[in-house]
């Protein structure tokens, strides 16, 4: 059985190395992505800012996956952003990404936002069709400052008028 919840300090290790695992299986293992970000390596300190939420998905104890939201700055009025989706490659096909997704847009209604961002890479492209499906639109250029220079794919979606 899988269970989703918030981040644990004990999740810090296992969701890092969750990430690098699968950004290295799809070629996208370079600088200007949270491969390199810092603060990928302590994710629970990083989602106690406020108006922040990740969660963890395990399968019999372990992470077979996460996704959350961050205010990232300079995003716009009422926006956040949708960060760090990965799933394990056991775990894929199961909806269990759209799963995490709507767990985290449940969060960011009930933190009052009325938009999600997004910044990906064309290597990722499973989860680039998992936004589609789920509705969200390409931008021209992106919003905020992620620090994420290697992504060159900016989403939005509305989700509350």
């Amino acid at each position: 059985m899988i269970t989703i919840t918030p981040i644990a300090q004990t999740d810090n290790a296992a969701i890092a190395a969750l990430i690098r695992e699968v950004l290295t299986e799809f070629g996208a293992n370079k600088p200007g992505t949270v491969f390199t970000d810092p603060t990928t390596d302590d994710l629970y300190s990083l989602f106690r800012t406020p108006g922040s939420h990740y969660f963890v998905a395990k399968e019999n104890g372990v992470i077979a996956g996460g996704c959350g939201i961050y205010p990232t700055t300079g995003l716009p009025e009422g926006c956040v952003e949708l960060v760090k989706l990965y799933v394990a490659k056991s775990h894929r096909s199961i909806g269990l990404g759209k799963q995490l997704m709507e767990r985290s847009i449940s969060a960011a209604v009930s933190e009052g936002y009325r938009e999600l961002y997004l910044e990906t890479l064309p290597e990722l492209h499973i989860a680039v069709g998992l936004y589609e499906h789920l509705g969200f639109e390409y931008l021209d250029k992106p919003y905020g400052n992620s620090g994420h220079f290697a992504c060159d794919l900016w989403m939005r979606k509305v989700i509350r008028p």
